[in-house]
């Protein structure tokens, strides 16, 4: 199995050393830089496998680091933040990455966030992690039609009036599970369990930024809130 190349923007030497040397230890090989702009320029060399970005680094901010990361690539991005409650957290995910971790934070919890996310990218076998978000069989896929939206769950493309949308593979799997069950009120929490591998009780926020992104997309009267329960996907 191929090592999994870590990129890490963090400018508190402690904190940027000593988490390096426990993602080591978990078999990664992590490139870590102490500003966003020498990480921007190891990004463009080396193209990890995924990013760490702290949100306040000097030089680049992490949160503008990521929209030049995502202008270039999908690979997957996750921000570290000093405070939970910080509209940081939405910064950053608004501008394209796929999840959050709050410091302090234990070094395991760190290392199932990434794998966690790396499944979802389809490190861990399988393109996006495997089946379709939405089913685990193979029976079922194919094309599937929502007005003017195109889904095709086998190419993993999506088109909207006959032209291709370009969209991550976290918004495709958000997309493929909306998709598995149209008109059907999906929960956060399930979204969370499905979408993100998360075992355990995550920010609901992360659900709601994803829509948001996937509605400009596709089309923002595309996917309906249904206040108090979740959200659906209208057939």
């Amino acid at each position: 199995m191929a090592e999994t190349h870590v990129l890490f923007v963090e400018d508190d030497d402690v904190i940027r050393e000593a988490t390096t040397l426990a993602l080591e230890r978990d078999g990664f090989v992590v490139t870590a830089m102490p500003d966003g702009l020498s990480g921007l320029e190891s990004f463009r060399a080396k193209r990890p496998d995924i990013a760490l970005l702290d949100v306040m680094v000097p030089g680049m901010d992490g949160v503008s680091l990521c929209r030049r990361i995502r202008d270039e690539s999908t690979v997957p991005v996750i921000m570290l933040s000093a405070r939970a409650d910080s509209i940081d957290v939405v910064l950053g995910l608004e501008a394209g990455a796929d999840d959050y971790v709050t410091k302090p934070f234990d070094g395991s919890v760190l290392v199932a966030r990434i794998r966690a996310v790396l499944r979802r990218f389809g490190h861990a076998g399988g393109l996006y992690g495997g089946a379709s978000a939405g089913d685990d069989s193979d029976g079922d896929r194919g094309l599937l039609c929502f007005g003017d939206l195109e889904v095709d769950t086998e190419g993993m493309e999506v088109r909207k009036a006959g032209a291709p949308v370009a969209l991550t593979p976290t918004e495709m799997r958000l997309l493929l599970e909306f998709s598995s069950a149209p008109g059907t009120v999906l929960s956060r929490d399930r979204l969370l369990e499905r979408v993100w591998d998360y075992d355990w009780g995550g920010d609901t926020r992360v659900v709601d930024v994803h829509v948001q992104r996937l509605r400009t997309k596709i089309g923002q009267d595309r996917i309906e809130t249904v206040r108090g329960f979740g959200y659906k996907l209208k057939p």
